[in-house]
Parts: C-alpha cells; structure tokens; sequence
C-alpha cells in the first residue's frame, strides 16, 4: 500500500488482481473513509484493518467487474453507502446513491465534483476531490480506455474536459498501463522530449517496483498521445504524416485510438 498526502485526505493505493488499483480516501479528522472501485473485497478488508477505521463510502466509476466485485461483500460487512452514475444505476451492484454532472457534495468537509465521461462504457463517471482526479478506466497514465460502448467523439469530449483541470490535478487511475502506453506513444511521438524524458523516470520506478501512477494533468497534456491533438503543431505533423485534416482533432485522436487498438 502507498500513500499520498492531501490538504484534507491521504489516498491509499493499493494493488490488486494483475495491474489493478483500488484507492481508499482517508478524510482527515473524519471517520469518513471512501473505496473508489474495489476490484475485490480483501484488500480493502485489510487495509481497513491496519488503518483501524471502518469503510463509510464506495464510489463506483462504472459497472465492469473489476471496479465493482468487492462491492456487495464491503456492504455487508460495513454497511457503507455505495454511490454511482445516475446514467449507470442497474449495472452497479448494491448502488445507493445516483449521482450526475455537475453535482457538488460536502463529505467530511472536502469537497466532491461529478464529471459524465462516456467513452470506455456509457455511464462512465470520473470524481474530482479537491485537488485529486478518480477517472476510472477513462484516462491512464499515457494512455485512455478502449471504446466498449462510446463513441470516439464521446471519448475525446471526455478527455477534453479532463484536459481543463488544473494543471497539478493529481490523477489517480484504475490500471497500471504506463509503460505499455509510453512504448506506444514512442511510435507517434517520438520528438517529443517529455515524453522521452517519462520514458525513463517512469521505467525507473517500475524497475523499483513503484506505481507511475499518481500521475497529474500536466504531465498528461505534454506526454499522452491522446491529449497530444490539443496541441496544434502536433496535429499538423501528425495529420501531414497520416494523410488527415490537420485541424480536425476528433479525426486525429480516432486514428491515434485506432492504431492503439492494432498495436
């Protein structure tokens, strides 16, 4: 388990399943204690444990298995609120509390924004705690979803919003992919000094067997090819290599997506 200090909260990180995070938000001089995805129960059961504090909340991103398998068994032994997407609320089991857009809550005294991020499933949901990003499976460290139920102009709306966040908006995704996506974006991007420059910070931390992630805005905007066609001079190269319009970043991101897909 890492963690990670904020103004109001520390974020717990823990691994799970294969590549998996699941992230407890501890409010400080609170009871609060919030699940984003629990992929499964016992790691949270654990870490519930060795904080000596019971589980308050869970927030689900969206329904797919492994960001809601623990949700039931952690209900039953906590008796915790589950909150979801509104847009979502049949395929998120033991949902309590439907959320949408735009909807600002007060937990324990830090402050909660709803962001719809369709994309990678429909309903998909991302939360902004304070100065923390909880995207789900939307945005990854150098990398974004694959499109099971949106459209590629839905995905690229969502990563948009997620592009005007504040640039040292902390973002804490549900995968380790980092390296994977960074040897991929390597073969789109490869004058790009940032990116060369994560390439070898982030592989030095998995060869100390440290998370890439969290990850933050800025970082993203400079070093992920799927925020890469904000960037006008990226664009015109990409879309002069590629035979696209350079000034039509959806027809940019969707072959840049694509390419992933087949890579």
């Amino acid at each position: 388990m890492w963690s990670y200090q904020h103004q109001h909260f520390t974020v717990h990180q823990l691994p799970v399943l294969r590549d998996n995070y699941i992230y407890l938000i501890e409010v400080h001089q609170s009871n609060t204690l919030i699940a984003i995805d629990p992929a499964e129960a016992v790691a949270v059961q654990h870490a519930c444990k060795a904080l000596n504090k019971k589980l308050t909340h869970i927030f689900n991103t969206h329904h797919h298995w492994d960001h809601t398998d623990g949700n039931l068994t952690l209900k039953n032994d906590f008796n915790c609120l589950i909150v979801g997407a509104q847009n979502d609320a049949e395929r998120i089991p033991g949902i309590d509390q439907l959320v949408s857009e735009s909807e600002i809550t007060d937990i324990s005294g830090i402050s909660l924004q709803v962001l719809d991020m369709p994309g990678h499933t429909s309903g998909h949901i991302a939360f902004v705690i304070d100065d923390a990003l909880f995207c789900g499976d939307t945005l990854f460290g150098a990398g974004c979803g694959r499109l099971f139920e949106g459209t590629p102009a839905q995905m690229w709306a969502s990563l948009c919003k997620l592009g005007k966040l504040k640039a040292d908006t902390k973002i804490y995704c549900a995968h380790e992919y980092t390296m994977a996506n960074l040897d991929f974006a390597r073969t789109i991007d490869s004058n790009n000094d940032s990116l060369l420059k994560r390439l070898q910070h982030d592989g030095d931390l998995r060869k100390q067997e440290q998370p890439t992630i969290p990850s933050c805005i800025a970082t993203e905007l400079a070093t992920n090819p799927f925020f890469r066609p904000l960037d006008s001079s990226f664009c015109l190269n990409y879309a002069t290599e590629h035979h696209l319009p350079h000034h039509d970043e959806l027809s940019i991101f969707t072959d840049i997506r694509l390419r992933r897909n087949q890579w």
